[in-house]
């Protein structure tokens, strides 16, 4: 039986204010501030100073500028800070509009492939609706970079830059999408007209021409050849030419893709550790790289990361970047906001319930590059983001210990700092993976 707000209700609801210490003072300070300014916490400026014992310069943080192609700039700027300490050229960039154009061509086809397979479910049907509610987009994760790579390399920055419509997605994005529903519609009415597996293909690759049409258009053709020409920090000359973009990953950047591990922290009750998982949809390479989870402690997954850090390698990681943090301080901490304090309300939830209920999911991915231990245990790290030289401390952000623990999802790992144990786990576990629905949230992409 429903139940209305009474008006009696709402008087036991107003006299209950005066009983809650200071609230005057807390409904000016958030009317005229705002919540969030009005419940900040100053401690934290002092607690998150950007000292670390240890710390990989990195150089310059990229931009990813209006996209939300944050996976691709992190894990791309992994693989571009040892090559430009081998090769002495600082601040080198890898091509993000490169690995943007495959990723959408690519994710074009997952969509049309993913149509034709739900063709006779209703589109009521979840799965059905959940594949048309956003046919491709910008986010991504770390395994769905590394199909890209693997079928296609990648070129220098200034082999094939950014355009309009990288740095600023959205008329792109729409565009496609508006197309891919039109076109996902008439695959599904092929298929239910009883049309034959080659008819239907046909029609999808005169499609994928379209699509190839338009990101052409809008992003540039890709090299399939270059020249490759730079000076080095000691001005010295340098020309690789006629080089194809899977040479160039090989020779220049050379990391081992099938040695990274992708490890996530989901402590929610259908997730045992030490299982890997996949996603139902997640993914954009056809025949490609499948996207996989090794379920860990976080102090496992901290452990790891400190290793891999102390080896000189830096961590691509995914985290809920709009929880708890200022991005213009460039800070990341759980005591940030004492909302508790403002409103006199607990507002503390486990990590579980917050994956559990929505609250929380990844939706960035940045890279580690230091920690500060204390009694060897983690207080703070750093991280390089991909917002550009403006935000925080000249691009980088200070994450405290408090918000690791309850916003970092994924970290990738390099499988040679991982223990046997934990090894044969992935190993074993990637051979038939759990299979998550496609809406869980460790299939949230990076997008931000």
């Amino acid at each position: 039986m429903t139940k209305e707000i009474t008006n009696d209700a709402i008087n036991n609801y107003t006299q209950d204010l005066a009983k809650h210490a200071g609230i005057n003072i807390a409904s000016h300070a958030a009317q005229e501030n705002g919540i969030f300014k009005a419940s900040q916490n100053t401690q934290t400026k002092i607690d998150l100073d950007p000292t670390f014992s240890i710390e990989i310069d990195t150089g310059k943080p990229a931009d990813q500028k209006q996209s939300g192609r944050c996976w691709m700039f992190s894990a791309l700027n992994t693989m571009r800070h040892p090559l430009q300490k081998e090769y002495k050229v600082k601040d080198f960039e890898l091509s993000q509009n490169f690995t943007n154009f495959w990723d959408k061509f690519e994710k074009s086809n997952w969509f049309f492939e993913n149509v034709i397979a739900t063709a006779e479910q209703p589109l009521g049907d979840r799965k059905v609706a959940f594949l048309f509610a956003t046919p491709q987009q910008d986010g991504g994760q770390w395994d769905m970079l590394c199909g890209l790579i693997q079928k296609y390399g990648i070129v220098p920055k200034t082999v094939y830059p950014e355009t309009a419509n990288a740095t600023n997605s959205s008329a792109l994005n729409d565009t496609l999408n508006t197309l891919l529903r039109k076109d996902g519609l008439e695959l599904r009415d092929l298929v239910n007209a009883g049309k034959s597996e080659e008819a239907i293909q046909t029609r999808k690759n005169e499609m994928l021409n379209d699509v190839f049409r338009i990101l052409a258009v809008s992003l540039g053709v890709p090299p399939t050849k270059f020249d490759f020409e730079y000076k080095d920090d000691d001005g010295n000359y340098h020309r690789d030419a006629a080089i194809t973009p899977k040479e160039f990953f090989d020779k220049y950047v050379g990391m081992n893709l099938e040695d990274h591990v992708s490890t996530i922290n989901a402590p929610t009750s259908d997730k045992p550790y030490h299982k890997v998982f996949s996603v139902e949809y997640l993914g954009n390479v056809v025949g490609g790289r499948q996207v996989r989870h090794l379920n860990l402690k976080i102090a496992e997954m901290k452990e790891l990361i400190i290793k891999q850090l102390k080896a000189g390698e830096v961590v691509w990681f995914g985290s809920n970047v709009g929880k708890d943090s200022d991005r213009q301080l460039g800070l990341l901490d759980t005591n940030i906001y004492k909302r508790d304090e403002l409103f006199d309300i607990d507002f503390s939830m486990s990590k579980a319930d917050m994956l559990d209920s929505g609250e929380s999911m990844m939706d960035h991915a940045m890279v580690i590059t230091g920690v500060d231990l204390v009694n060897d245990k983690p207080t703070k790290w750093k991280i390089e983001n991909s917002w550009g030289v403006k935000p925080g401390f000249k691009g980088y952000f200070v994450m405290s210990d408090s918000w690791f623990d309850s916003f970092v999802y994924q970290a990738v790992i390099n499988k040679k700092f991982l223990p046997d144990d934990l090894k044969n786990a992935f190993d074993e576990g990637s051979k038939d993976p759990i299979q998550l629905l496609p809406w869980d949230p460790m299939g949230a992409l990076a997008f931000k």
